[in-house]
Parts: C-alpha cells; structure tokens; sequence
C-alpha cells in the first residue's frame, strides 16, 4: 500500500514538472505564481474544436431519442452517461445522485375551497381559484393565519409576503398560510411555508390593475407535500379581513414523481475542506435538443475537466452536471438542500455556465457586487471577487463584457441561497440585444441572443463558434486560477434571507 501511494505521489509531481518546466525556462522570474502558469496551460490544452465534438455528440444523442434530452426522456439518460462516462475514463469519481421531478399530475374532481367559519361560504374552481399544479393531494381543515401581506388602502401594492423564512415568524403550525403574490416566485412561497408546518396553502392575487385573477400554471413545486391553490384577490382579501376564519381546502389528485440523476465528478487530489464547484445543466426543454441551452456549458466544462485532469491541484475539484434544470431548477436545488451545513461550508465558491455560445452573443458576467445597483442584489459575499477574476480575463484579451443579474433562472440560485459565492458567464437568451451591445460584440441590435431559446432549432447550427471558444478558456482560466488558488474568497458567511428562486411570480 505504501509503494502505490509513493507512485501516486511521485506521479503527481511528475505531472507539475511536465506542465511548469516548458513555461518556466521561458518565463522571466516575475511573470506569475503556480495558479498563473497553470491557467495558461489549461487554458491552451481547452480547444474550440474539442469542445464543439461535445456538441456534436449531445446533438446525435437528441436526434437519437425524439429530438431532445429533456429530463425524464432517454435524451437526458444518454447524455448523463456520455458525460459520466467520459469523467470516469478521465480518472474522476463520478456519482450519480437521484433526484426527483414531476413525472405526470392530474386532477380526479375539482379542489374545494369553502369557509367554515365565521361566515360558512364555498368559493367556485376555475373561477375564484384553481389547484396549483402540481399540487398533492390533501384534505385539511384549519384556521387560516396571514402571511405578510399589502391589503388596500396601500395602492398598487407590490407584495414581498412569503418570499423570506422571516415572514413565517410566529406562524401557528397546522394553519393554512394565506400569502400574497408578488415578487418573489411562487415556488418560493410554497416552500417556505412548507417549512413553516403549514397544513395547507392559499396564494391570493395582488390588488393591483394587470394582474390576472387564477389561471392555470405549472410552478414544478411539489416538495411541501401539501394542498395548494391560487385565488383571486377578492377572495384573499375577504379571508384576511376576518383574522381566526377557518376553511377548507380540499386537492384531488394523482402525482406520479420520476426520476433522473445529476453527475457530480470529484477530482482525485485536493483539500476536500476546500471545494471548487463547477456546473452546468444539462438537461434540455421538451421542445428541442438544447445545444446552445445548455449543451454550450456542458461541453464546455467537461472539456475542461478532461483536461485538467493529471493536474496535481491544491483545492477538491468538483464539476456538477444537472439534472431537471428547465423545470424548476430541481437538480441543483435538491443537491443543496440535501448538504449538511458542514457540507455547504466546504464548498469555497460555485461558477455556473448555462447558455456561453449564443448565437447574437453578449459576454456577459453575473454581477457579483450589484455595480449596477439595479435588479437584484449582490451575491454573498466572495461574489464580487469571482466576477473581477473574469474581467480580468477578457480585459487581458481586450474583449469587452457586461453584468447581468443574479436573476434566479439558473442553478447558481440553491447557491447564493444558502450563502456560497457564485458566479459565471451568461451569453444571453430570449432577451434582446440593445444598441451599445452590438457596438461591443457585435451581432445584431433590436434581436434576441438566442432566437432558437427553447426552440426546436436550438440546434449545433445555434451556436456562436467564437462566443464559444473565448468562453470556455475563460472557464478554463477560472478553473485553473481557483484549483490553486481561493485566497480571494472570503470564508463563508450566514446564508441571506431571501430566496432566490426560478419560476412564475
């Protein structure tokens, strides 16, 4: 045992002095520190052509199984084993962790919503409220307790109610919570009141003009595991106004949960107190194979696994490939919600690529420190810091770049969550270019980035070669620079009281 440990070792060193010698012998004695010279190694070995052999393979895979590789699908299998099977050759140790997702939900008769007291009234489905899909199942009655809520006089109030575990202070369990929409997503609110030990769960309209009074919507959140609808606001308000109501709340339904997996490959090296994650979704929408969304990321972050992989780093290596992204961010959130808080302290910073070779590209940087002091928030603390290392990069190479926001549509969200420094490059998706992008990058103003998101034309003829090549040596740099390197990172702070969530709001 010891012998093999001795060549394991000694292969290790072996490997650094074949990287550092043919840089150092050159390299004058100022020109950097262990970190620098092996991102320019890295980001040399992280070809273009290579990353785009990805691509190729992702869309066979689509065309292979229906045209997509959607979770739930044999698309979303086949690609989780071409990529697991890639990192396992490459020496990595690979896992696949279970997750779970809505398979198929349906409604066997219509949700009953009916006070019981002080005024007994039964509400109509489909007009005063309708069932959340995908609901569970339940019958509960119980008082109703008010969450945070904006009630008139206030005008056209915008309400925040549901969207911190701090609304929930106080909150009786066994209650049916009575929360506002607004602000936050709606899957947020389910989930926090969940938390709270509500019985049931009652999201009531804003009293604002624009607002549509119920319609049918998916959030893709089940995990509360209790009955929920959405009411108009007149509702709501009738049942705020009287503080100790009691109702009904009554969902029919049948919820069949599938499963897929998310791939997680560790590096064999490392500090595993000290963790550099790396991910990308990578499944697609039903629609289309999903190559720029986010086929892009994934290929780009495996060809930078694979290649980084004989690198005798400093810090534990971890690439993240998720599952169920495009409905609900399910696989990186559940990941997260199952780390222990010594497990989320470990992770020292987490980078997110999803949608990095856009067709009318932006470079486009998750704003760390909310320069712009518009949208959301800053990241955690650390945030900041992971976004100066990618200017740096494209400053070097005199490309220019943006900020985009924290948004909460990718899966850099369960992250900031629970307070782990985030960030990433962003390409751009159904928004559109504006003027002073195309005098920056290129490409056409007045167009969507992507005008195949979620289309089936998100093909390998949706992507930007250029856009993607410049992007994952920038990923190979950041990998290189934090496998060596974290000292720019705070340590880890308290997770910050909002939720940052996808989905309908």
């Amino acid at each position: 045992m010891r012998i093999r440990r001795r060549r394991r070792v000694a292969g290790a060193v072996m490997v650094a002095a074949a990287v550092i010698l043919p840089l150092s012998v050159s390299a004058p004695a100022e020109a950097g520190s262990l970190d620098d010279l092996f991102a320019k190694v890295l980001v040399k070995k992280v070809k273009g052509e290579n990353v785009k052999k990805h691509l190729d393979a992702l869309q066979a895979i689509a065309t292979a199984n229906g045209g997509n590789r959607a979770a739930g699908t044999p698309g979303y299998n086949a690609s989780r084993d071409y990529v697991a099977g890639k990192l396992r050759a490459a020496g990595y140790k690979v896992t696949l962790q279970p997750i779970n997702f809505v398979e198929s939900w349906s409604e066997n008769s219509p949700a009953v919503l009916a006070q019981q007291s002080p005024n007994p009234k039964t509400y109509t489905p489909g007009t005063d409220f309708i069932t959340f899909e995908p609901s569970p199942a339940g019958d509960v009655t119980a008082q109703v307790q008010a969450v945070d809520l904006v009630l008139p006089p206030t005008p056209a109030p915008t309400s925040t109610s549901g969207c911190e575990a701090a609304d929930f202070n106080g909150f009786v369990a066994g209650r049916i919570a009575l929360i506002q929409r607004g602000t936050c997503p709606f899957a947020t609110k389910v989930l926090n009141a969940g938390r709270a030990g509500a019985s049931g769960i009652i999201i009531f309209n804003e009293g604002q003009p624009g607002r549509t009074d119920p319609f049918p919507l998916n959030i893709g959140e089940w995990r509360a595991g209790i009955p929920m609808v959405f009411s108009s606001f007149a509702v709501g308000n009738e049942l705020a106004a009287n503080p100790g109501t009691v109702v009904r709340l009554k969902v029919d339904s049948n919820l069949v949960l599938g499963t897929n997996h998310n791939v997680i490959a560790e590096s064999r090296h490392g500090n595993p107190g000290n963790v550099v994650m790396i991910g990308a979704h990578l499944d697609s929408v039903t629609e289309g194979p999903g190559i720029n969304d986010n086929g892009s990321g994934t290929a780009a972050i495996l060809e930078t696994a694979l290649q980084m992989r004989n690198f005798p780093v400093k810090n534990k290596m971890r690439f993240a490939f998720w599952a169920a992204e495009e409905i609900g961010l399910l696989g990186s959130d559940q990941y997260v919600a199952k780390l222990s808080q010594a497990e989320r302290d470990k992770i020292r910073l987490y980078l997110n690529f999803d949608m990095v070779a856009s067709p009318n590209y932006a470079y486009k940087l998750y704003d760390g420190d909310d320069s712009d002091a518009t949208g959301a928030p800053a990241g955690p603390p650390g945030s900041a810091q992971i976004e100066k290392q990618l200017e740096r990069f494209f400053d070097a190479r005199k490309l220019g770049h943006v900020g985009t926001d924290f948004d909460g549509r990718s899966d850099y969200g369960p992250f900031i969550l629970v307070g782990i420094p985030s960030g990433g490059i962003f390409t751009g998706a159904e928004g559109i270019k504006t003027p002073a992008e195309a005098a920056l990058f290129g490409g056409t103003a007045g167009v969507a980035y992507d005008v195949c998101y979620h289309l089936a034309c998100d093909t390998i003829n949706n992507v930007n070669l250029t856009a993607l090549d410049v992007n994952s040596d920038a990923i190979a740099d950041s990998a290189a620079r934090y496998a060596f390197n974290t000292r720019s990172i705070p340590d880890s702070s308290p997770a910050p009281a909002t939720r940052v969530a996808s989905g309908a709001r």
